[in-house]
């Protein structure tokens, strides 16, 4: 038997057949995020969605990215907790807003499709998926060598979401006495991962393998920490309180993220003795020379979600968040102000 040609395409450094292959190998998984509201199956041009019922439906998208994150996740050869950091990610983002998820699709771009490591990423962007139950309902995967280093792969996200005209929070009710009700990080969830890893890999030397100091963690562990849902406790707030204001500390950290929805007559108040920080941020901290508001304006800090309530609401939420086995800080207060950030300690 003649041995097959080798295109001259896959002699550029894109083979086709692999790529096909490796999408093919996940469309199990993915029909299994599938939800009554998906019409169609993978391998369209495009996902089919049925849109919210009711006239009164706004729909809500985001679209972010895992960045440098990924580097330690090369490093450590452990591809299935990115994919649980972008859809969760993304979840968070539209939450702030009083969003459900409806549907996800995913970008994966790298130099060489390496059919185990695409195959994890999508494990986890199935799972996290249908733990938020809703659809991983396409995507695209791009082979662009030259474009990006070998080994290694940028993804990102896409979600859409719907809610109810009526229920949308905008931030516009929040009032000087709200209080400000923390939801502790999983770790660094997915920003500040360049000074991150310049501070511990190149000015400290440690590998990903060793311990943290303080702790039983290894650095790997620590810095690929999975970024968490709140979906299900803000929920669970959302159906018996009205909150009047979210935000998701990502990039930016506080300084930048809680202003995005507050009213230019209010400060909000964080009292950084509330909670206690984790290692993994004093670390960076001490070891990095890093000043104390820039690390509040680069990490999360161990605080992952704000939700700002009417301080005669707290009672209620703080038993509605225990039924929930949702832990919490009550960490700061709304002052009159002119929609700022500042802190107490």
């Amino acid at each position: 038997m003649a041995e097959k040609k080798k295109s001259a395409y896959a002699a550029s450094g894109v083979d086709i057949d692999v790529k096909m292959n490796a999408v093919g190998s996940i469309k199990q998984m993915v029909a299994a995020t599938k939800t009554q509201n998906v019409i169609g199956n993978i391998g369209a041009f495009g996902g089919l969605h049925k849109v919210p019922a009711g006239k009164d439906q706004i729909l809500v998208a985001s679209a972010d990215g895992v960045g440098t994150k990924l580097k330690v996740a090369a490093m450590m050869n452990k591809h299935d907790t990115v994919g649980q950091d972008i859809v969760n990610h993304c979840v968070n983002d539209i939450l702030v807003q009083g969003a459900k998820p409806l549907f996800f699709m995913d970008y994966v771009g790298t130099a060489k499709v390496d059919p185990a490591v695409f195959k994890s990423v999508v494990s986890g962007l199935c799972k996290a998926c249908k733990e938020n139950k809703m659809a991983l309902l396409g995507g695209e995967t791009a082979e662009m060598p030259g474009l990006y280093p070998l080994g290694e792969y940028d993804l990102v996200g896409t979600i859409v979401g719907s809610v109810q005209k009526s229920k949308l929070i905008t931030g516009k009710s929040i009032r000087a006495g709200d209080v400000i009700i923390g939801f502790p990080s999983g770790g660094l969830q997915t920003n500040g991962f360049s000074l991150a890893r310049r501070v511990i890999f190149d000015m400290c030397q440690y590998s990903w393998k060793d311990k943290l100091p303080g702790t039983n963690q290894t650095f790997g562990d620590a810095l690929l920490a999975v970024h968490k849902s709140f979906l299900k406790p803000v929920s669970a707030l959302m159906a018996k309180i009205k909150i009047n204001g979210m935000a998701h500390i990502t990039g930016g950290g506080f300084p930048d993220n809680i202003p995005r929805v507050l009213p230019k007559a209010v400060n909000a108040e964080i009292d950084r003795a509330s909670w206690e920080v984790p290692t993994i941020f004093k670390f960076i901290q001490n070891q990095g020379k890093v000043d104390r508001d820039e690390m509040y304006r680069v990490f999360n800090m161990g605080i992952g979600f704000v939700v700002i309530i009417s301080k005669k609401d707290l009672k209620l939420a703080t038993n509605i968040l225990r039924a929930a086995h949702q832990p919490y800080h009550v960490i700061g207060v709304m002052r009159k102000g002119t929609g700022i950030v500042t802190y107490k300690n």
